[in-house]
């Protein structure tokens, strides 16, 4: 047993970090902020303590653990570097947790979480499984027979990792605070996949994700279009559920039923499904974790109203707002589509102006919410105004005193961003569900 303090452990990953961590039987503890975060609520669970910053919470006898947030500069960090105590980076930590046991990590720009979702469900049914998702989920094994772990390519973080297995779900430019541009964002992916030791299951419809070549690794492909190895065919889509067939090196695999609606999300089971079946995991026991599926968090997260649905989505790339959207259409194909989107990050929203108004333009209709910025930026060098400008007959929502715009019936109301929508979503729901609207 070990002990372990976690700097800035209310952050997705460091929250999913820490919950594994304790239930292999360590002693846990961390600092945050003191507002209160979603990612806090398992924590709290296991009573995990959480202080606020200070130097005083570094003891002797403890390993630290510093989130991607922070640096060496740190108030604990410079305590700890005093004390003598060994300092792991997120990436650090996890990259060894990956190492000690058969592992899976799961990538690409956007589907990481969802599919990291699926791919432990599977798994945790038919092995002794630890997994890390991105929502702030954690579960941790003592003696695992594989560690499945969401790896995320900002800052090249997931260079950290050589698992024994992969999934790329795709590639397409984003973090333009980082990344120069859709080459650089390649060249990283590459790098990540010359160093997985078995296999990496790549989405072979993506334009970019199917030009990787691993250096060691073998590649196998899955998607819609002719010549993956494993081809989605005859899909169709109900309120309930979608159906669809998987042929596997052109043969007739099996069909699978699941509670997904959207394309990417049916590509994104495939290749759960793909990796699933790789490890040995027979079709019917597929099939019963897949029935079992529950989303992550704010992943198209639903609430119904009445004859309104009511939905929370992290969706805060241009790529991402158009599937979820598409999710909707597919899941409500009579009801109007309301997108409510809040930008993330002034430089993103600089980057993708035009690329987010023709994404949101595929609702009914569009409502935007003041960018959420991130602590990394200095400037604000572009407002919700302009993407106002570049989106038309879209509107403006600032908060509680303008749900009154948001008053229409038979709808689907899209909340959708990685910033704190999610708060004025749960308002508009409180408000919604007691007629105040």
């Amino acid at each position: 047993m070990s002990n372990y303090h976690f700097i800035g452990i209310k952050g997705s990953g460091m929250s999913s970090l820490a919950q594994i961590v304790y239930d292999m039987g360590h002693v846990v503890q961390g600092s945050d902020e003191t507002t209160y975060f979603f990612t806090q609520e398992k924590l709290d669970q296991r009573n995990i303590p959480i202080f606020y910053y200070s130097a005083e919470n570094i003891k002797e006898g403890y390993e630290i653990i510093l989130g991607n947030a922070f640096d060496e500069t740190h108030v604990e960090c410079i305590r700890a570097k005093e004390l003598g105590l060994k300092i792991y980076t997120y990436a650090q930590f996890l990259g060894k947790l990956l190492s000690d046991t058969p592992s899976i990590a799961v990538t690409g720009a956007h589907g990481k979480t969802t599919t990291t979702t699926m791919v432990s469900n599977i798994f945790k049914h038919n092995f002794v499984t630890s997994f890390l998702i991105g929502d702030g989920t954690g579960h941790g094994e003592k003696n695992s027979d594989y560690v499945i772990a969401e790896a995320c390519e900002y800052y090249r973080h997931f260079l950290a990792y050589h698992p024994d297995y992969a999934i790329v779900t795709n590639i397409d430019f984003d973090h333009p605070d980082y990344f120069n541009d859709e080459n650089d964002m390649f060249d990283a992916f590459q790098s990540f996949v010359n160093q997985v030791k078995d296999t990496v299951v790549v989405c072979g419809d993506d334009r970019l994700a199917s030009k990787l070549k691993p250096t060691t690794a073998k590649v196998i492909t899955y998607g819609f279009n002719d010549g993956n190895y494993y081809q989605i065919k005859n899909l169709t889509t109900s309120s309930e559920y979608s159906t669809f067939d998987i042929y596997k090196d052109s043969k007739y695999f099996a069909t699978f039923k699941m509670a997904i609606f959207g394309l990417h999300d049916i590509a994104n089971a495939t290749s759960a499904i793909a990796i699933a079946d790789i490890n040995n995991i027979n079709i019917e026991e597929i099939q019963k974790s897949l029935d079992l599926y529950k989303p992550a968090e704010r992943r198209f997260s639903e609430h119904k109203i009445d004859d309104n649905v009511v939905v929370d989505d992290y969706a805060h790339h241009p790529s991402e707002i158009k599937a979820t959207i598409n999710s909707a259409r597919r899941k409500y194909p009579d009801k109007q589509i309301v997108a409510i989107f809040q930008p993330h990050t002034y430089s993103r929203t600089a980057k993708f102006l035009n690329e987010f108004s023709e994404s949101l333009l595929t609702a009914d209709k569009v409502f935007l919410s003041p960018i959420f910025s991130s602590v990394r930026e200095k400037e604000k060098i572009v407002g919700i105004e302009d993407l106002q400008k570049v989106t038309p007959n879209s509107d403006i929502i600032r908060g509680e005193e303008d749900f009154d715009k948001l008053n229409f019936n038979n709808s689907v109301y899209l909340f959708m961003g990685a910033g704190n929508i999610n708060k004025i979503c749960h308002k508009f729901l409180e408000k919604k569900s007691t007629k105040q609207l």
